[in-house]
């Protein structure tokens, strides 16, 4: 299918327009494929009414209506990697099992999102939500390196499809643009000293420190100010202890450590503001100086504290389908559904066209049922009674077991015979609104010619925009010429930032934020931002973008505890108590882990399925 903008006008736009849905546009033409569709992807609409008539408006449906049409061994509600892991765990411990996944999106994966384009005849895969297996030598658990061993995954294979020289040959580097509403004319940076993780390839472009803080539009003090910051020359808690000062940093966020405790100025603290966006889904008003420390932000060294180096962030960030973490949903829905595409390996899964009507068969031992929102999960004797909403529709089916591997913070409404105390605690887990959005663009000589493949802009809407990363895998070459079709990933965290707000009330008014926009309005953000950090190096995002796909995610990261706002036994108080089974139901995802990691998924849902089953 071409997507030029001409068809997409002439196409998804208007069948959004006109009222359909994704669901209704795929029920209309079942030959469409959901990573193809375009649009406001992630959670679209028709994926989230009947959750937020649940949960917003107390809405409360006909249950005990109508009969029990299926009975299961297990019943998963959510389709995300936790979700098909613990089908997968299940199906492992009781292979004759019978199990229904239930997803309330149109595709599967969670946010481990596929999304595909065409252009004159080019296929281009992309990621539209988790990213990449972060540091899986340092930090996989034995079950979670086993899983992507069973299913397939060699770790090491990223060492060769991922062609970290690429960009630095063709004379590449990370940039800074500095927007004129933030600090009075647009400017782009380029040459940024790479972090102290990063390889030789990393540094072969970059510009001396000085060099490169000399072209940011801030005054001489300021510049003077972040070279400083860097040398870490002062201590600026001198004469306290080493745990004052570790005490210190966990309370105090670092914008503030910036200005009151470094002395810096407010056009410093501006120029590292957007930069934790894309990690913590908060600026560096919320993030506590402890975790900028951790993640080599300058300002720390003249502490002389113990290093502490964490050994997952020596591991280069390289372990990344073309499709990211999506490949990972598919090759565990191949596994249990062997009809759903063909192949048995990590390359041969990315090209795969998986076909959706395979999905949910009658007859066969794993079924996965999409467009299907959980609307209430509870006990009768020693079975579970699960109501769905599809299309409008109630259903109900039964289980000897159940697995909610959906949101945290949905499962009080869904299972209100939960004790008090552990709904509570399931509804502190408020998750981080983040946008990640896929724009195909014709070429990308102006990315050469201003010599970047990678821009920060930590006051602008869009905090991150770059080339997509440069993996070939699978028979799938990524644009190695900048004259060849390119996707640009660019990243917008909404919030409030500087107004004093906690991280829940920030993710919440984040969230609002973005179920109000509409695809004009992303569009509109999207081409100013590209033209006025490109512009100069040629680009014209009405000559040269061929395609938009937002991925809309206004409940994306799950809530991580913040020094700043949680007490420090977080893990005990919250998540332990969160995560605790209720007869033959238990809760899996990366919510009761505590943190968005892939392995996380993966371990909480073998903690669900062994409470389960032993």
């Amino acid at each position: 299918m071409s997507i030029t903008r001409r068809d997409f006008l002439n196409g998804a736009a208007l069948s959004i327009a006109a009222g359909l849905t994704p669901a209704a546009q795929l029920a209309a033409q079942p030959s469409r494929y959901p990573p193809a569709l375009m649009g406001l992807r992630g959670q679209h609409a028709g994926s989230f009414e009947s959750a937020h008539a649940l949960a917003r408006e107390g809405r409360r449906f006909p249950i005990d209506r109508g009969p029990v049409e299926e009975s299961y061994d297990l019943v998963v509600v959510g389709g995300g990697i936790s979700g098909l892991a613990s089908a997968w765990f299940y199906r492992r411990a009781r292979p004759s099992a019978r199990i229904l996944i239930l997803d309330n999106h149109d595709d599967f994966g969670g946010h481990a999102r596929r999304n595909e384009f065409t252009l004159d005849g080019r296929r281009i895969i992309g990621y539209g939500g988790s990213q990449s297996l972060q540091s899986p030598n340092s930090l996989y658990s034995p079950v979670a390196k086993g899983l992507l061993r069973d299913l397939g995954v060699d770790i090491a294979r990223f060492e060769s499809a991922f062609e970290r020289g690429l960009y630095p040959s063709l004379g590449l580097s990370r940039g800074m643009f500095f927007n004129r509403e933030a600090f009075g004319r647009d400017v782009l940076v380029t040459g940024e000293p790479p972090g102290a993780n990063a390889d030789a390839a990393a540094r072969r472009n970059a510009k001396p420190l000085a060099e490169f803080v000399s072209g940011f539009p801030i005054s001489e003090a300021s510049k003077a100010q972040i070279v400083a910051l860097h040398a870490g020359a002062v201590d600026p808690l001198a004469g306290k202890s080493v745990d004052e000062k570790r005490e210190i940093l966990k309370r105090t966020s670092y914008r503030d450590y910036l200005t009151k405790i470094c002395g810096c100025s407010e056009e410093v603290a501006n120029c590292f503001q957007g930069r934790p966006l894309g990690f913590f889904g908060l600026g560096s008003d919320a993030v506590p100086s402890a975790e900028a420390r951790d993640l080599g932000y300058p300002g720390f060294a003249g502490l002389k504290l113990p290093s502490g180096t964490n050994a997952a962030w020596q591991e280069p960030y390289i372990y990344h389908f073309p499709d990211g973490n999506a490949s990972i949903a598919r090759l565990l829905v191949r596994s249990l559904i062997p009809g759903a595409a063909p192949g048995g390996t990590m390359e041969d899964v990315v090209p795969a066209a998986f076909d959706y009507s395979a999905l949910d068969r009658g007859g066969q031992p794993v079924r996965l049922r999409l467009d299907s929102t959980c609307v209430h999960v509870g006990r009768d004797g020693d079975r579970v009674q699960v109501a769905y909403v599809r299309r409008g529709t109630l259903h109900r089916v039964e289980s000897r077991h159940a697995v909610l591997a959906c949101f945290h913070m949905m499962i009080p409404h869904i299972a209100p015979d939960l004790p008090a105390p552990q709904r509570a605690a399931l509804a502190k887990n408020v998750k981080t609104p983040i946008c990640y959005t896929n724009v195909l663009v014709r070429n990308w000589r102006a990315f050469a010619n201003l010599k970047v493949n990678s821009i920060s802009a930590p006051m602008a809407f869009h905090h991150q925009v770059s080339l997509d990363f440069p993996v070939s895998l699978g028979g799938y070459r990524h644009p190695r010429d900048p004259s060849e079709p390119m996707l640009l990933h660019l990243v917008h965290v909404p919030g409030a930032p500087n107004q004093g707000l906690d991280a829940r009330a920030q993710f919440r008014i984040g969230q609002g934020k973005l179920y109000a926009m509409t695809f004009a309005d992303f569009e509109e953000r999207i081409r100013d931002d590209l033209d006025r950090m490109l512009g100069p190096g040629g680009f014209s995002s009405a000559r040269d973008s061929a395609a938009i796909t937002v991925n809309r995610w206004p409940h994306g990261y799950s809530y991580v505890a913040n020094s700043l706002y949680d007490p420090d036994d977080y893990e005990d108080s919250v998540l332990k108590l969160a995560r605790q089974p209720f007869g033959p139901v238990a809760i899996a995802n990366t919510d009761a882990g505590g943190d968005a990691w892939v392995h996380f998924a993966i371990d909480q849902a073998d903690r669900a399925v062994r409470e389960l089953v032993g």
